[in-house]
């Protein structure tokens, strides 16, 4: 593990990891978010950063510059931090990992993280995401959970992912996971295209909801959820100024109505991340 830095090694008991890369797969914020709310929550421990030098193109994605304590000037590189917390009531703990997705040495990268949970011991790897999608902000979000190994897929109730093109670091993790014999799983939540670039707590609620029950692990979200209302009502009041928005968002909800889409299948909607996958790389 050449660029890990270590600030301690703990000793976890069955720990799961929970894994959210900003960039692309990141629509609305929503995977990060959750995965950084659940990081406060459960009050994680940094432990270790995976360091950036190697990784990324510094003119891509830059570092910045701040003030500490109003004087002291310092710079702050891309980050990819790990963070464990000890669920003590559900007998195991949680590794979580928070970051950018690296334009360079993806399989070095990957390599670094499959190392980090063959250290830790690490049971099952599971990565969020979000997408953009024709749905409506009024309607429950949907979340689509996918792996490729059929013995998850049988054991944690998920869509077998049988995508085949272009893919990004979640797919090349996945990759580096499998050949490494750990479990892993996607989660992917869909975000309004037409609210894409706004953060959507909705979306991260449905994300840690559905990743709660996928690890069997209690979480109590009533302040996201507050604000998840809080947002659908932004929204409400900004489709609301505009006639040709509150058409757009009628004519989707009665296509929810008309196709059916919240009783879709899970292969329709695995189908339906795959051709996203394809679109943001043409």
């Amino acid at each position: 593990m050449e660029h890990v830095r270590w600030n301690e090694r703990p000793r976890l008991r069955r720990p799961v990891m929970l894994a959210a890369f900003e960039g692309w797969n990141d629509a609305g914020e929503a995977a990060t978010t959750a995965v950084r709310y659940l990081r406060d929550r459960w009050g994680a421990h940094p432990f270790a950063t995976v360091d950036p030098e190697e990784f990324f193109d510094f003119t891509a994605t830059r570092p910045r510059v701040r003030l500490r304590n109003g004087f002291t000037r310092e710079i702050v590189w891309p980050a990819n931090e790990l963070s464990w917390a000890s669920l003590a009531s559900e007998g195991q703990d949680v590794v979580l990992l928070t970051g950018n997705e690296p334009q360079l040495k993806w399989r070095t990268f990957c390599g670094e993280l499959v190392e980090i949970a063959i250290e830790l011991k690490v049971e099952l790897v599971v990565v969020l995401g979000a997408l953009l999608a024709d749905v409506p902000h009024t309607r429950p979000v949907r979340v689509t959970g996918t792996a490729a190994d059929p013995d998850v897929v049988s054991r944690l109730g998920l869509v077998r992912s049988n995508y085949e093109g272009p893919t990004g670091i979640v797919g090349v993790l996945h990759d580096a996971l499998a050949k490494a014999e750990i479990p892993s799983a996607s989660l992917w939540a869909n975000v309004p295209h037409y609210v894409g670039a706004t953060p959507s707590p909705k979306a991260a609620l449905a994300l840690i909801e559905r990743a709660a029950r996928l690890i069997e692990v209690p979480v109590v979200t009533a302040d996201l959820a507050q604000l998840a209302v809080d947002y659908e009502r932004q929204v409400d009041e900004i489709v609301a100024g505009d006639e040709d928005a509150v058409a757009y968002v009628q004519r989707l909800e009665e296509d929810v109505e008309t196709e059916g889409l919240e009783l879709r299948t899970g292969e329709e909607l695995a189908a339906e991340l795959q051709q996203f996958l394809r679109d943001q790389t043409e």
